[in-house]
């Protein structure tokens, strides 16, 4: 199965999330950098005072009964009356709001003010705040209501709610670059990705974009085989991906690496769920693919240096793969078999045991031309036809899965691809 290509830069409630994957975990338009910038809506304004009416000039010379008097100003607004109603229409602390507008209905009653329906509205609309706050403690919608509030601070229906076994879409269709939201969509429909798993990191400052990528590259190649243990059954065009945090995101709280499969086609995409695991496969598939993928785990660690550059840290190697082929033949060998399998598991278990032994050989290599002899004996059991008969026994899949040679180092390839959020 192909290794995507390096990743590049992985997200809160409209902060992104960094994808990396094949494709740098695809770019999506950044979000406003303070989600409460603006003043809360609805919030009243300072009311503007009018000059009154200013006194009209007196009408030329006095006559004898003297001048006449200017209009009288009109009287005041009472100000407790003004937040009584503003508190009452936002219904922030009904309480306050209907104290707030008896009080105003005493002052305007003393002092002559205006504002006498503004006093009784705001009181009569912080009742009725008064009484839904009462029916949502009691019934606990006002619990499920700050639920809410602290998913979506969260980020939920973003890039990093996302969780093992979601399939989804991406608003571009791909997996590159910056990822603030997602559509999640049945497995069973076409999909951009599959979550097989997400990995919680420590809390503290930011560790930087560099440590994330690595951190998130070696957890989820890791995990992989733990969500899809027919590994012959991912399709070739499937690799891992991952969202990981970006310092914006961080801020917002978000710690988590998202892997995830996605196709390494342009514009490709997957269908149904690529999930084998104990809870969709039977007890002898489990037992089977765990000891054949702990083989393959254990022929992926190949050191990157050719023998003819380091021989001592092959010869190493080889001798790590002689004892897990050992311990994982013990494995096959301890397991009840079904009859309809029994003897296929058991011509595979023959030729490992050949196998170990040229590993062994191998790892006591003097000079490289003897290690090579070995060590090309030791991998010819490797997906052959013993191997595609017992997992025909076993109702596993059949197809033998093609492998990208890499040509610019002496092992197993790990390239690295990821999504920021």
């Amino acid at each position: 199965m192909s290794i995507p290509p390096p990743p590049g830069p992985q997200q809160p409630p409209g902060s992104p999330e960094q994808p990396q994957g094949p494709y740098a975990q695809g770019q999506y338009p950044p979000p406003s950098t303070s989600p409460y910038a603006q003043g809360a809506p609805g919030a009243p304004g300072p009311y503007a005072y009018q000059q009154p009416y200013g006194p009209y000039a007196p009408y030329g010379p006095q006559g004898p009964h003297g001048p006449y008097s200017p209009y009288g100003s009109p009287a005041p607004v009472n100000g407790v009356a003004i937040g009584a109603l503003v508190l009452g229409i936002l219904c922030f602390v009904p309480a306050l709001g209907l104290v707030l507008g008896l009080i105003a209905l005493a002052q305007i009653k003393k002092k002559g003010e205006r504002g006498k329906g503004m006093a009784i509205a705001g009181s009569i609309l912080s009742s009725v705040g008064l009484a839904l706050w009462a029916v949502a403690l009691a019934t606990g919608g006002a619990a499920d209501f700050w639920e809410g509030f602290r998913d979506a601070a969260k980020g939920e229906g973003t890039a990093f709610a996302l969780a093992k076994g979601d399939c989804f879409d991406s608003p571009t269709g791909n997996l590159e670059g910056d990822a603030y939201d997602v559509d999640e969509v049945p497995c069973s429909r076409e999909h951009d990705g599959e979550v097989f798993a997400v990995v919680t990191l420590p809390g503290g400052d930011f560790p930087g974009d560099d440590e994330v990528t690595d951190t998130a590259d070696e957890k989820c190649y890791a995990l992989q085989d733990g969500y899809a243990m027919d590994t012959w059954a991912v399709p070739d065009d499937a690799d891992v991906y991952y969202f990981i945090p970006s310092e914006e995101s961080w801020r917002f709280g978000d710690r988590e690496i998202t892997c995830l499969f996605g196709s390494t086609e342009e514009n490709g995409k997957l269908t149904g769920s690529l999930r084998n695991d104990a809870s969709t496969l039977d007890t002898d598939q489990t037992v089977f693919l765990s000891a054949t993928n702990a083989i393959d785990t254990a022929l992926y660690e190949e050191p990157e240096e050719y023998p003819e550059d380091d021989l001592a840290a092959n010869r190493a190697w080889a001798k790590d793969v002689h004892a897990v082929l050992g311990e994982q033949i013990d494995a096959l060998r301890g397991h009840e078999w079904p009859a309809g399998a029994r003897q296929p598991v058991a011509d595979l278990v023959e030729e490992m045991e050949a196998a170990r032994k040229e590993w062994s050989r191998a790892a006591a290599a003097t000079d490289v031309d003897t290690y090579y002899t070995h060590y090309e004996s030791g991998y010819e059991y490797v997906d052959g036809p013993t191997t595609v008969t017992a997992r025909k026994a076993l109702g596993l899949d059949t197809t033998v899965p093609t492998y990208e040679d890499d040509s610019d180092s002496g092992g197993g390839s790990g390239n690295e691809g990821g999504i920021n959020v």
